[in-house]
């Protein structure tokens, strides 16, 4: 895969990258990066993916400075900070990679994932695909990268409107940005088209079930 150094969409930033030890020093686990547009279902994907408790499954949860969705748990979803907490741990070196993405900040915090991946551990991480392709750069063939491409954008446009979460502006900029992800979706390792759930699901764990020992 193409080392890439990707803008951020929103900022015209580049997204930001905590260097650390070597690949070899991460131990036997991957990581699981799970990437789609916003309301293309990854999240859901991921959760049924952990319904099991798997022993061998973990999962990343995001530092952000957005607000809470109605039903979003601090700790569960995302930690949700402050803008002066989350700039605190990027100056202590506390994310493997951060970014703005949608006008907020998301970050993915580094000592919980260097333990799991000590262990052996799949840990997954439901990231954008700037991330995504920073955390190859990082992990190499200990990151396991998997798209999950929505059939197509009118239903998209559905999800996020069934969704009822956001405005129509804000729905017309996720999917503004939705367009550019797909154009990302080529470095992935592996693109699932999610017609359905389960299907979709089973893809995802089939390929998972490929890199166990």
């Amino acid at each position: 895969m193409p080392r890439l150094s990707l803008k951020n969409n929103d900022a015209n930033q580049d997204r930001n990258v905590a260097v650390g030890e070597s690949v070899a020093s991460r131990g036997r686990g991957y990581l699981v990066v799970i990437s789609a547009p916003s309301g293309g279902g990854k999240t859901t994907v991921i959760r049924r993916l952990l319904e099991n408790r798997e022993p061998d499954f973990a999962y990343s949860v995001s530092a952000t400075t957005r607000l809470p969705r109605p039903n979003e748990q601090h700790g569960r979803d995302y930690y949700f900070l402050s803008q002066e907490e989350f700039d605190g741990r990027t100056r202590d070196g506390r994310f493997i990679e951060w970014a703005r993405v949608h006008g907020n900040l998301y970050g993915t915090p580094k000592e919980p994932i260097e333990n799991w991946m000590r262990d052996g551990t799949f840990v997954f991480m439901d990231i954008d695909v700037q991330g995504g392709i920073n955390v190859k750069n990082q992990y190499g063939d200990r990151a396991i990268l998997i798209f999950i491409k929505p059939p197509s954008m009118e239903s998209l446009r559905d999800r996020l409107r069934e969704r009822n979460t956001d405005s129509a502006e804000a729905i017309k900029t996720r999917l503004q940005n939705a367009e550019l992800e797909l154009q990302k979706a080529k470095f992935y390792d592996h693109v699932v088209v999610n017609y359905k759930l389960d299907a979709t699901v089973a893809e995802v764990r089939a390929i998972i079930n490929k890199y166990r020992n």
